[in-house]
């Protein structure tokens, strides 16, 4: 649920409500949402994440996130007696990213749920995204979002935190953009600067 309400530091305030009544901070394919509805080329966007600048073309829709951070690489996490690699990262909500093989048959849900409130990421808790690479600027996604506790067809921060991460894993600082195919099929493509881990002007389509 988006609720829309003035701002005084903005074109238009933006707040996130999740399906268990929690709120969010962002969300990503939210923001395009609300800059599509405005009916204008160009508005910013006040989340309690930031202010999030859009820019709206016919049907595509891309906004400009505020700077991924908290980056953490390789945190060791006992899962079911087995130590999982993840990775983490604020994408305007947190995200921990896994990279997988055979993304159609991982059990987003249950696997999803135990990171999602292990100890390691509380109290907050984070949202879980599992990664299967296709090529050097493409990647697959799955999602299980916190607040909405199971599985969703897209997330825009998501896709970001994606992206970012798999840019520094796989060593593609040349690579300014990636093809992000979520569980819908729809393709979210982001757009990024990057300067060693940092990154900038970082923006989703």
């Amino acid at each position: 649920l988006l609720i829309l309400e003035k701002s005084k530091l903005a074109d238009v305030k933006m707040r996130i409500f999740n399906a268990d009544g929690s709120e969010a901070q962002m969300c990503g394919n939210g923001a395009r949402c609300v800059a599509l509805y405005t009916g204008k080329s160009k508005v910013k966007i006040e989340t309690k994440a930031g202010i999030i600048d859009s820019q709206v073309n016919k049907d595509s829709v891309k906004i400009k996130l505020t700077a991924p951070k908290d980056l953490k690489l390789d945190i060791p996490l006992t899962i079911n007696y087995r130590t999982l690699r993840v990775n983490f990262i604020n994408t305007g909500v947190p995200h921990t990213v896994i990279f997988v093989e055979g993304l159609d048959r991982i059990d987003v849900f249950n696997l999803g749920r135990q990171i999602r409130y292990h100890k390691r990421f509380a109290p907050a808790g984070t949202n879980v995204d599992f990664i299967e690479v296709i090529d050097k600027d493409s990647i697959k996604m799955r999602t299980y979002e916190r607040g909405v506790e199971d599985e969703t067809l897209a997330c825009g921060t998501g896709a970001v935190a994606a992206a970012v991460i798999t840019s520094i894993k796989y060593k593609v600082s040349s690579i300014k953009s990636f093809d992000v195919c979520t569980r819908s099929r729809e393709i979210l493509k982001v757009y990024f600067e990057r300067k060693n881990n940092r990154f900038k002007n970082v923006w989703l389509e």
